[in-house]
């Protein structure tokens, strides 16, 4: 048994009371001025807080401000320092998400604040609020069917009071367990940001053959070029581009033929793939155009100069559909070495001048076809592959090396913190 659980045992040994967060607590939710109005905004010094800020986890500022005119138009209220915020509605995962204030501010209408009496730790409550943030959402969800909290779910939440001797206890614990693991989880993303850099330089040296010839003699350069059998080849003399069709998201259904939507490539797929995260009824896909395998799937379009062209080597037995804003590489080497070559400082370098666009960045097949691309002997293409696929599995994989290491820091640290935070209810 802990020093908390003895703690516990002592203060509280017919269990721990429970109480609505209402009768605890104050709770109210903010206002927005209105977005039309510049004096209600321009020379703002009243921190104003969206719901999207909650990811945060502490607030010591806002990303907007708002005048006394602009606090004077709406009901939103001023919410002091040590308070506990969270989100009623939001993007995505937001919604149930909280954040401990750190200086005086007012929120929008899609934030609840909530201002503890004295029998309750607003930081013991923000972490105990942390572990149920699943149930938050499934409450919400329940309510209607709207897929909001509001005001009357979150007063009416029961949660665990102990003696406020045990709440500042626990507090204690777990601000010092939260600032040893920030620690050792910075130390861990910094080897693994040390690692990709190393990747990318040497997945960039491997397949830069033009480098490895600076600085020596001409004799030495054809010597080497000789032995490795390059030869320079624009992408089009080795393969065809061919733009994909018309896809859309409604498109999509639970099965039937695989799929690739431009948008996937950027979000979802990494250099390689054999199965796809999307499908598409058999009578739509068969007006469509595919790629086949040991093809590229390319995303020709980004708001990012460096994502345009981002590619994926559909390895899969099957022919898979491919959405419009992508083109399709039908080529003769080998797949995964030439979606390798797409990731290079070498291919960016040639690429750049070929986008064109102003808010959204697009390349066309006609100036793919003009960059150039080392090719070597198909065993020497298979052997970069097979380094690359071991560099590539040890830093991006999931399921191995240190990611996997850091979402198990994560793990035990939220395991300790609901371990901490379970009470049994007095009778």
């Amino acid at each position: 048994m802990s020093r908390i659980d003895h703690f516990i045992a002592s203060l509280c040994p017919a269990g721990v009371e429970f109480r609505t967060i209402g009768e605890v607590a104050d709770c109210y939710s903010g206002a927005t001025p209105s977005s039309r109005v510049s004096a209600y905004w321009e020379g703002g010094t009243i921190p104003w807080m969206s719901s999207g800020e909650v990811n945060k986890g502490i607030v010591f500022d806002t990303e907007k401000k708002i005048t006394q005119a602009g606090f004077d138009s709406c009901s939103t209220k001023m919410v002091p320092p040590s308070a506990v915020v969270i989100a009623l509605a939001g993007q995505g995962k937001t919604r149930g998400t909280v954040a401990r204030t750190r200086i005086s501010l007012c929120t929008n209408q899609s934030l609840c604040s909530i201002i503890c009496a004295e029998q309750v730790n607003s930081d013991f409550l923000f972490y105990f609020l942390s572990t149920q943030y699943q149930k938050l959402r499934n409450v919400s969800a329940g309510d209607g069917g709207r897929g909001g909290l509001n005001l009357q779910i979150i007063r009416s939440y029961r949660i665990p009071v102990p003696p406020i001797e045990v709440q500042r206890e626990i507090v204690k614990v777990l601000e010092s367990f939260t600032e040893l693991e920030a620690e050792l989880e910075a130390e861990l993303e910094a080897e693994l940001e040390a690692r990709r850099r190393q990747y990318q330089y040497y997945r960039d040296a491997l397949l830069s053959f033009e480098e490895r010839t600076i600085g020596a003699s001409k004799q030495a350069s054809k010597q080497a070029s000789k032995q490795a059998s390059i030869l320079w080849m624009t992408l089009a003399e080795i393969g065809t581009f061919i733009r994909g069709s018309s896809i859309r998201k409604s498109d999509f259904t639970e099965s039937g033929i695989v799929c690739i939507h431009y948008g996937q490539i950027h979000t979802h797929f990494g250099t390689w793939t054999s199965k796809t995260k999307s499908f598409v009824s058999p009578q739509f896909a068969a007006r469509l155009r595919k790629a086949s395998k040991g093809n590229l799937v390319i995303a020709t379009t980004s708001e990012d100069d460096g994502a345009v062209a981002k590619a994926v080597a559909w390895v899969g037995d099957e022919k898979v559909a491919v959405s419009s804003d992508a083109y399709i590489f039908e080529h003769s080497i080998n797949p995964k070495y030439v979606s390798y070559f797409f990731q290079t400082e070498l291919f960016h370098k040639q690429k750049r001048p070929h986008i064109t666009g102003t808010k959204v960045r697009r390349i066309s097949g006609e100036r793919l076809a003009k960059i150039r691309i080392p090719v070597p002997s198909a065993e020497e293409q298979e052997r970069i592959v097979a380094i690359l696929d071991k560099f590539d599995a040890l830093v991006n994989d999931l399921s191995s090396g240190l990611p996997a290491e850091i979402n198990a820091r994560r793990k035990q640290y939220e395991h300790y913190r609901d371990r901490l935070l379970t009470f049994r209810e007095a009778a």
